[in-house]
């Protein structure tokens, strides 16, 4: 164990090439909440050194309580908007975790990273765990960062990223489904007020959106690697698919796909380094039934392992307060 700041607890801190998580275990009698509070600012100045906190057995009961600490710790909860997964909501601005099939991995992200209204914090409750598998792996994004080549890295953070997409009914996210709305004009209108391009071809809705590759927290002032182009990018997808989808839709309709921010290509060698530094960094920890895992979504990255047996993870976003 070793001196952390938190008070009524035993913590310890795992660590990974770079990653970090700090393990803590509380000693509450059964008040968590009062835990919680007297807490608030460790939990706080534990996310940005550490960039991840695990409570074990964390004391939640009701679904809705995940929203009330998560702003206790983090800040306002956010909406999930401009979604590029599908989620269901829980209550109030609490949501199921990713909706992939069991048997799929969820590649490493900060969250809505290719939008301009990403959540500074991500907290998840663990309501039941797997059978097996079914971990929520962290990598450090300054660890990552620091790990890929600096010739990748120079090329990304002067051009950008460009994520293009196309809403349609039956394959991926419809625009209905995407921004969360039935009118075309609010969707126009968001789109105009968060820089999306768009391009609408009957109900059928194409967007493009150029972000950052690499981003400075605002707080620790720490670099550190911040976007989803080896998500979006159509080679992430398995070979299968992307050729079935490749001579569907074209290239110019795919549902998600990513390029430099001035328009050229990102390399399968490119994306397989990158890919390849996100697992020389990953740290994963078991969920037990009741665990919280916070994060600062800028400083690490999560994903999601397959799993065997039923598993309900619950996701509440938060901002700071300006």
């Amino acid at each position: 164990m070793i001196k952390t700041p938190f008070t009524d607890a035993e913590a310890e801190v795992l660590e990974h090439n770079g990653t970090r998580l700090v393990r803590v275990r509380p000693r509450h009698d059964g008040d968590h909440r009062a835990w919680f509070t007297a807490n608030t600012e460790a939990f706080r100045s534990a996310m940005y050194e550490h960039a991840a906190v695990m409570v074990k057995d964390c004391g939640i009961v009701e679904q809705s309580e995940l929203a009330v600490l998560a702003e206790e710790i983090g800040g306002s909860t956010l909406e999930y908007n401009e979604r590029s997964t599908p989620r269901s909501r829980v209550t109030g601005k609490v949501y199921t975790s990713t909706e992939y099939p069991a048997d799929q991995s969820i590649p490493q992200h900060n969250e809505s990273a290719y939008s301009e209204n990403w959540p500074h914090n991500v907290f998840f409750f663990c309501a039941l765990a797997a059978r097996t598998g079914g971990e929520t792996p962290v990598a450090d994004s300054g660890a990552v960062l620091d790990r890929l080549p600096a010739g990748l890295v120079r090329r990304f953070e002067e051009k950008g990223v460009v994520y293009t997409r196309t809403y349609r009914t039956g394959m991926g996210l419809s625009w209905q489904e995407g921004f969360q709305t039935d009118d075309k004009g609010y969707v126009e209108s968001y789109c105009a007020d968060h820089n999306i391009q768009t391009d609408w071809d009957g109900d059928l809705l194409r967007t493009r959106q150029k972000r950052q590759a690499v981003t400075v927290h605002p707080v620790t002032g720490r670099k550190v690697w911040f976007n989803q182009a080896h998500l979006f990018h159509v080679n992430a997808l398995p070979e299968d698919v992307r050729e079935g989808l490749l001579e569907i839709c074209g290239e110019d309709g795919l549902p998600r796909n990513a390029y430099y921010g001035d328009g050229t290509p990102i390399t399968a060698d490119e994306l397989a380094t990158i890919l390849g530094v996100y697992d020389e960094t990953t740290l994963a920890e078991t969920w037990g039934t009741g665990d919280l895992l916070g994060i600062d979504n800028i400083l690490t990255s999560h994903g999601r392992r397959p799993f065997t047996g039923d598993r309900k993870v619950l996701v509440a976003m938060t901002q700071r307060e300006a």
